[in-house]
């Protein structure tokens, strides 16, 4: 399924329909389908299309992380937090403190 939705969102590439939704869905998809690689490029090409794209960065601190890339991950979650509060979206905010903490004891810095 995962790979049909896929293929039917990358068709939409470059089209009057592109742009940072469809870039942060694409990223989606393929974290979902358990390639975090393909996922950090979507979703980094939604994050410079709209840097205030605060479920783009979220996304970005998680694919980064299943990465393994946990100071990238970090980084990005506190970008995420910034542009959250910047736009009111403290839920958002809130669950990317909430991943930025666990990534920082994970990483030993308390």
């Amino acid at each position: 399924m995962t790979s049909t939705i896929i293929a039917n969102l990358e068709k939409l590439l470059n089209g009057p329909r592109d742009g940072a939704l469809l870039r942060f869905s694409l990223g989606n998809e393929w974290l979902k389908a358990g390639n975090p690689e393909y996922a950090i490029r979507y979703l980094r090409e939604a994050t410079t299309l709209d840097t205030t794209f605060s479920a783009a960065w979220k996304m970005l601190g998680k694919a980064l992380a299943d990465k393994g890339d946990l100071s990238a991950a970090l980084e990005a979650y506190k970008t995420g937090i910034a542009v959250a509060e910047s736009r009111g979206d403290l839920q958002a905010a809130k669950e990317m403190t909430v991943f930025a903490k666990r990534l920082q004891k994970q990483m030993g810095n308390h």
